[in-house]
């Protein structure tokens, strides 16, 4: 039984080296749509998990107050879009002095600016530091983690010390490289802080490093950027996750009395959780996901098509053969099972074509879109799934069809 089936393998081998062009064909017209959903699936794999591990540092535990609400609205027809007040500093500020509940930390925080200038001694950043004016409750609210030195305290925050926290790049590859940066002086439009912690590298998001960012003190930051309309993020983090539910209640209700809203208006701000980010993120990257494999199944099935067509003509050209082989003894199934070997390997070539290219492709978008890249398991057992499935829907009339011939009218074939 071996025997015959590695007999079968060197005919079907033998037969696509004498078709060398067609086979190639026919390799890339299947590698074109295991190309486009091994690359699709490699990006939305990669966008998934940079998204995921960015929200999901913050824990499930933990939830935001904002201008909007983290939901994409359909414009069109008659529909306004109600446009909510920013979220101002005293605002902010009532909100975090009014809000109690038990075993909740509230933080503050807001963009200062993006496109800062750091100095440290005789050397300077580009304008692409962004820098954030925070509080004591920012860093452990965000799932951000200070690998070196320490994070703010209440008596950094109180006392307004020009001390900061910055990004892993500044001492990895920036200002502060080979050296040890904790206690070192840096300064932003003039005003000189100390360096007192460094943050665990995040990586970048949509091409905004996540590592490029100075933490100062809200208040001074306050008083560095005074900017119109600046509008304040604020965190809330519960000890215990069952009581989460409980705590935005509370907390929609405490921004309510400070918004001054009567109980027949609706709410102008937005309150978002951080599980329900990941949610989202992953209802977006299923649709992604189903929209890869329409577009791979449709170019799929047109490989299919062009692969028994390839097997019929294969069939037809090498009649006299078959009915060579029948006359000497050879059975149906044999017949059978050497077109059908042969229309396996064409399909498993082209898969791992398809594959390779699918997955560099998906490396190469990764890598300029910064996302991490992972590689695409679930995608690349798809992909053999798949090859597999067209081999046999492909190969099965053909090699059925070469079974069937009458040996004697094989052999009058010319």
């Amino acid at each position: 039984m071996l025997g015959l089936f590695s007999e079968n393998i060197k005919i079907a081998t033998g037969s696509i080296r004498t078709q060398l062009l067609r086979t190639i064909l026919t390799v890339l017209i299947i590698a074109l749509g295991i190309w486009a959903l091994v690359g699709i699936l490699t990006v939305v794999s990669a966008l998934e998990n940079t998204l995921s591990k960015n929200f999901a540092s913050m824990g499930s535990n933990t939830f935001n107050i904002n201008r909007y609400e983290f939901i994409s609205k359909r414009a069109g027809g008659n529909e306004i879009q109600k446009v909510n007040p920013i979220i101002s500093y005293p605002e902010a500020k009532a909100f975090k002095e009014n809000f109690y509940f038990p075993s909740t930390n509230t933080s503050l925080s807001f963009n200062a600016t993006s496109t800062a200038e750091v100095k440290f001694e005789n050397e300077k950043t580009d304008p692409e530091i962004s820098v954030m004016g925070v509080d004591e409750f920012f860093i452990p609210n965000s799932g951000l983690e200070v690998p070196q030195g320490r994070i703010f305290n209440k008596f950094d925050i109180d006392n307004n010390t020009y001390n900061c926290v910055v990004g892993s790049d500044f001492a990895s590859k920036g200002l502060l490289k080979d050296i040890n940066p904790i206690g070192k002086t840096i300064s932003v439009r003039g005003a000189k802080f100390k360096v007192i912690g460094v943050l665990k590298e995040k990586g970048s998001t949509f091409g905004n490093s996540q590592d490029l960012r100075m933490l100062i003190p809200i208040q001074v930051a306050r008083s560095l950027f005074s900017a119109p309309n600046i509008n304040y993020t604020i965190s809330s983090m519960v000890q215990n996750k069952e009581f989460l539910e409980s705590a935005i209640e509370e907390a929609m209700l405490t921004m309510r009395q400070v918004r001054k809203l009567n109980p027949v208006e609706e709410n102008n701000f937005g309150v978002s959780r951080s599980d329900d980010l990941i949610n989202r993120i992953a209802e977006t990257t299923g649709v992604l996901n189903i929209s890869a494999w329409v577009i791979g199944i449709i170019t799929i099935f047109g490989s299919s098509i062009a692969l028994m067509n390839i097997m019929l003509v294969s069939v037809t050209e090498r009649t006299r053969e078959i009915g060579v082989r029948k006359a000497l003894g050879a059975k149906r199934n044999t017949i059978a099972f050497q077109f059908f070997v042969e229309t396996l390997i064409i399909g498993q070539l082209g898969g791992i074509v398809g594959i390779i290219l699918g997955i560099l492709t998906g490396f190469l978008i990764a890598l300029s879109l910064n996302f991490t890249f992972v590689i695409p398991w679930l995608a690349i057992m798809a992909a053999f799934i798949t090859t597999f499935l067209v081999a046999v829907v492909s190969g099965s009339y053909p090699a059925l069809k070469a079974s069937r011939l009458d040996p004697i009218e094989a052999l009058r074939y010319e």
